[in-house]
């Protein structure tokens, strides 16, 4: 069952983020089949939208059409991973020196406040609260920049690493060093620590490297 989201903007938009969402939080995961009519049937609204969607979705690479087989979930492509976190790196190692540089108390303080509740979802074993805090930890450093331009393009293209995140925190694999080295950012950030801040970004986000073989013996079927 689709997690039907409110209506944003226009239907087109509605059907497009609901089953983008949907790919990304896994409720839809790799590999499963999916069809206009369904689609239609289970958000009630017409073809047309969800066919527009669709074709985003195939466009997104999200989304896989196989002639005379049907629609699927695009399965996780390592390689587009890779690329993803390349720009990732390169893009957040600049902001987080910008921080450095320059970034108010009130951003510092939404740091602050985001790590203790990390900690909390990490101690509760909280893997969709931990999720949804390491993504709005990293927002927030865009945030503080005035990068969020960065930030969204980013998001477009770090589709397939967001999935592969999900099942990392899933297997609660690096819990500890995640929000260790989430808190070590902080740390850096307050002593105006460039290359110390620098270097816990780079390491942070090659986790996702070490991660993929654990995650591909769990769960062989969602890669390509």
């Amino acid at each position: 069952m689709l997690n039907r989201t409110s209506f944003r903007h226009s239907t087109r938009d509605f059907v497009y983020d609901t089953l983008r969402e949907s790919i990304i939080d896994l409720e839809l995961p790799p590999g499963t089949a999916i069809s206009e009519k369904e689609i239609s049937e289970e958000l009630e609204v017409s073809r047309t939208p969800v066919r527009e969607a669709f074709l985003r979705l195939k466009e997104d690479e999200l989304l896989t059409v196989l002639p005379q087989r049907g629609s699927f979930v695009a399965l996780i492509d390592l390689d587009h991973v890779e690329e993803a976190r390349f720009l990732r790196e390169q893009a957040e190692a600049g902001i987080i020196r910008l921080a450095c540089e320059n970034f108010s108390n009130e951003h510092l303080h939404k740091l602050e406040m985001n790590l203790v509740e990390q900690k909390k979802a990490r101690d509760d074993e909280d893997e969709n609260a931990l999720y949804t805090l390491d993504k709005a930890f990293h927002q927030l450093f865009a945030e503080g920049t005035d990068k969020l331009r960065i930030w969204r393009t980013i998001q477009k293209m770090d589709t397939h690493s967001m999935r592969l995140r999900k099942l990392s925190i899933a297997l609660k694999l690096n819990w500890k060093e995640l929000v260790e080295q989430h808190e070590a950012m902080v740390d850096a950030i307050k002593e105006k620590n460039q290359k110390r801040a620098e270097e816990l970004i780079r390491s942070h986000l090659a986790l996702l490297k070490y991660d993929q073989k654990a995650l591909k013996e769990q769960y062989p079927d969602y890669f390509s």
